[in-house]
């Protein structure tokens, strides 16, 4: 037992789940558009969502989209101006809400790069709200 784990005065079982650890460097940029890119980390079961970092170029619109879950995204690199006219940054943190309808651009000189935890789906919109491309954990997945 760690000192730490005799401080908090815990037991650990015998038997643990194991951690699945995945080094970042090793997974590649998958292109899912015109100066996108996604770097999926981990896939939840039964294609529930996902974790990963999404990499926009600098300059490139991220068109209006709906997530059918919620989406945590944590910015990593680089700045991003959201439709509200909010920019985030380096260390700048994001939730959506399931349900939500949002746009963005990558501003600045260099790409923004971003940690997302999606859960369900970004369904990508026309002018006039209808689908129409759809990526989830499953689509994903194939790439």
């Amino acid at each position: 037992m760690t000192s730490s784990a005799r401080a908090m005065d815990i037991t650990i079982p015998q038997r643990r789940i194991p951690s699945f650890a995945t080094a970042a460097a090793d997974v590649p940029w998958v292109p899912i558009g015109d100066g996108k890119a996604v770097k999926p980390l981990r896939f939840f079961r039964e294609h529930r969502g996902y974790v990963g970092l999404l990499r926009v170029d600098a300059g490139v619109l991220v068109p209006w989209h709906r997530h059918t879950g919620e989406v945590h995204a944590f910015n990593l690199e680089g700045w991003r101006e959201l439709d509200t006219g909010e920019r985030i940054g380096p260390g700048g943190y994001v939730y959506e809400p399931p349900g939500n309808v949002d746009s963005w651009r990558a501003v600045g000189d260099e790409p923004v790069v971003v940690l997302v935890v999606v859960r369900g789906a970004v369904e990508h919109l026309d002018q006039a709200g209808a689908v129409t491309q759809r990526h989830d954990a499953a689509s994903l997945h194939e790439l």
